[in-house]
């Protein structure tokens, strides 16, 4: 009963208009007016007579502006939305801004704040035997950031979070796990395997900084699979593979038939598994590398990587034996200085500053134990404007008793803007 009354006596004072202190003093009850169908009296000045100088002190001038009416009940909330955007999480992790409620209940984890403090930068990170349509998911090995030293199949299921997309983009930003056996190369130990997309060569060994690029699809019904396949001698194993979705209608879709995509003027390609040091290629690949065309760009040139391990480059060591100097060998011929079993085709590739003959040779297929567009003992820089820009690796099953110790290949390269003559 008493807080109805106090409802009514607000209510009854928003409709009277309130009362400034020094100006409604002594005011009685004038006239009624109706509230909620109730008859009550009208504010009046009780029936008091005027001073004689009220009027002249209403009718002098003030000093400063009349206090203008303000409502009398401020809001106590505030609703702030902003967008699902991605943002940085204190731990360096790639994650999606959101509130602390949606967070929890979509199985992620809060690191750090978004959104001006308004939301929390929710990390999705998972491990093995679960699956995930979150977009930014980080999939890692048992005990992460610890090391994992066990044997098994360990095997996330990637669910595509909405009908349109179309590539699963994978960065292996940690990627350790046994490389191959040292004869033929072959992954036989450990293993990382993507099936339910387009066909993928497995990969094993030294992985870290690269990607992929898989086919999602059409549909919500095709998942795909990521596995880890661990067996043989103790190995200290570890991954942290990032999951990004990407819709059909972005302009960062990779090109058809593209395991890896490259953007921006210069980068750098490797093989999977490269390391000058230790790291040897992988057989049975087969697989398309690609380069954005960026605007006013008409060629690639590609250059070895340095190597600053060993006394003689091993950045382009694809056949023979890399253990002495190995030339370089092109065309797709059966002969000894061809490349019939592993090869990068470069197409139409010519060494930058070669002078050219009347007709004008157009190399493809590179291999050997040094970069050059021509059979050479000499590395040098390759040049190729045949467009879109794309190379392609492959690699049989077979390394020894020929081909011995080689490490793959490591490029620098470089888009060459179409006002040097290119076509």
């Amino acid at each position: 009963m008493e807080f109805a009354i106090l409802v009514l006596l607000l209510a009854f004072y928003q409709v009277s208009g309130g009362s400034d202190v020094g100006t409604n003093r002594g005011q009685g009850f004038k006239g009624r007016g109706i509230l909620n169908g109730v008859s009550i009296p009208k504010w009046g000045n009780g029936g008091h007579t005027k001073k004689p100088n009220q009027e002249l002190q209403k009718s002098e001038p003030r000093f400063w502006p009349p206090v203008q009416k303000e409502s009398r009940f401020l809001s106590l909330f505030t609703v702030v939305t902003f967008p699902n955007g991605g943002c940085a999480g204190a731990s360096g992790d790639n994650g999606t801004c959101m509130t602390a409620r949606e967070c929890s209940v979509r199985g992620g984890s809060a690191n750090g704040y978004c959104a001006n403090g308004y939301g929390l930068c929710c990390i999705f990170m998972t491990s093995c035997g679960s699956s995930t349509s979150e977009n930014g998911t980080y999939f890692v090995n048992s005990g992460y950031p610890s090391a994992y030293d066990g044997t098994g199949s360990c095997e996330l299921t990637v669910i595509k979070s909405h009908p349109d997309v179309c590539q699963i983009r994978l960065d292996f930003n940690r990627f350790t796990i046994a490389g191959p056996e040292p004869m033929n190369h072959v992954c036989n130990q450990d293993q990382f395997i993507v099936s339910g997309g387009n066909p993928i060569p497995t990969i094993c060994g030294m992985n870290q900084g690269s990607h992929m690029y898989v086919d999602a699809g059409v549909g919500t019904t095709n998942p795909v699979k990521l596995t880890f396949v661990t067996s043989g001698n103790s190995f200290e194993r570890m991954w942290k593979v990032k999951v990004t979705q990407i819709p059909c209608s972005t302009i960062y879709k990779a090109d058809e038939g593209c395991l890896q995509y490259y953007t921006g003027v210069s980068g750098q390609l490797r093989s999977f598994n490269y390391d000058p040091a230790s790291g040897l290629q992988l057989s049975n690949q087969d697989y398309g590398i690609c380069i954005r065309m960026e605007r006013n760009f008409c060629g690639v040139q590609y250059t070895a990587c340095p190597d600053n391990v060993n006394n003689r480059s091993r950045a382009f060591t694809i056949s023979g034996n890399s253990n002495g100097p190995v030339n370089s060998m092109i065309g797709s011929g059966a002969g000894p200085n061809n490349c019939a079993n592993d090869w990068l085709l470069v197409p139409c590739a010519a060494n930058v500053g070669r002078i050219q003959p009347a007709q004008a040779l157009c190399t493809d297929r590179i291999c050997g134990g040094t970069f050059s567009a021509d059979l050479s003992m000499t590395p040098s820089t390759v040049l190729s404007t045949v467009k879109p820009f794309r190379l392609w690796f492959h690699t049989d099953s077979v390394e020894a008793p020929v081909d011995i110790d080689n490490r793959g290949f490591c490029l620098n390269y470089v888009q060459q803007p179409c006002t040097n003559n290119l076509v």
